[in-house]
């Protein structure tokens, strides 16, 4: 019997796939790629069957401007962020009464920082990093529910350094690290 490849390549999900599609149609309105790079990429996007042939297709898109805080906000219901997308160096989510879930583990990050400020309400959070991220919590004041966060015991290098700060109010912020 032979044995198994420490790491597989993971499968791509239609989800995925679809996030994919509309960061190469927003890349290509704002001008940033042809429309010759637009259907190269897309056909990749479309005919990938793993991960990392999306964030291939992604992965040379220019950065958004160095030093600007992307916001997402909501004043209830959820906000959520999963699949292939593009992490900022500075991000910044605001939400009164909603819960967020923030799925960075497929995410194309290419900043070794990357600052995170939450400014909560009373919804919770929820935040899956890379295996192989750094996570600092220590800036983030809770009010009434500690942070929930274990880190690996066995870390592997490389990997992106996930600081998160601001302030939650009745929710509790939940961290793991991705298993794949």
């Amino acid at each position: 019997m032979a044995p198994l490849p420490e790491e597989t390549p993971s499968l791509i999900g239609e989800a995925d796939r679809n996030t994919a599609v509309q960061r190469l149609q927003e890349a290509y309105a704002e001008g940033l790629i042809s429309h010759g790079e637009l259907d190269e990429r897309l056909h990749q996007v479309l005919t990938a069957k793993a991960h990392g042939e999306v964030v291939s297709a992604l992965a040379s898109l220019p950065e958004e401007h160095p030093g600007t805080t992307s916001t997402i906000a909501a004043a209830g219901g959820r906000i959520q962020r999963r699949g292939v997308w593009r992490v900022p160096r500075f991000l910044k989510v605001e939400s009164a009464y909603g819960r967020v879930r923030l799925n960075l583990s497929r995410a194309i990050i290419e900043h070794p920082v990357v600052d995170l400020e939450l400014q909560l309400g009373t919804g919770g959070a929820r935040i899956t990093v890379p295996r192989d991220a750094v996570v600092d919590a220590e800036g983030l004041r809770t009010e009434w529910k500690d942070v929930r966060y274990k880190a690996p015991r066995r870390s592997r290098p490389g990997g992106p350094e996930i600081r998160i700060s601001g302030t939650m109010g009745f929710g509790r912020l939940k961290i793991r690290h991705a298993r794949r």
